[in-house]
């Protein structure tokens, strides 16, 4: 999260490029690598995504997101963990598994699931 020149909050967006929810505008993030941990990965996945370096200040929520197809089979089950960050340096570029990334204010949330812009939220208030 930052602040706008105006002194509007504002959060970081990618748009997704790969299932699930290829497409849609969501937060950063994705798979752990074997031997990093939880912070190491979202600076990371952050910084692949974006090209924005970010310290780690809390953590916002954890949660299981479980997709299901047509018949009911589970297709994909994540354990997510979202993060308050702070940018530390680089230049917003999109990259890797991302197909856009932007700075959104809170008046641009619509499209996001519910439970992304719920997290937003609360991030908002953890934000000191």
């Amino acid at each position: 999260m930052r602040d706008s020149p105006d002194g509007q909050r504002q959060v970081l967006l990618i748009r997704r490029g790969q299932e699930p929810l290829k497409g849609a505008w969501s937060l950063p993030g994705g798979a752990i690598e074997l031997g990093e941990t939880l912070e190491q990965a979202i600076c990371r996945e952050v910084l692949e995504e974006t090209g924005l370096a970010v310290e780690v200040v809390d953590t916002v929520k954890a949660f299981d997101r479980i997709s299901c197809d047509d018949q009911g089979r589970v297709r994909y089950h994540y354990v997510l963990i979202d993060f308050l960050c702070r940018v530390t340096g680089g230049s917003l570029a999109c990259a890797s598994d991302a197909l856009e990334a932007r700075w959104a204010t809170t008046d641009e949330l619509q499209g996001l699931t519910p439970l992304t812009v719920e997290v937003i939220h609360q991030a908002l208030k953890m934000r000191p």
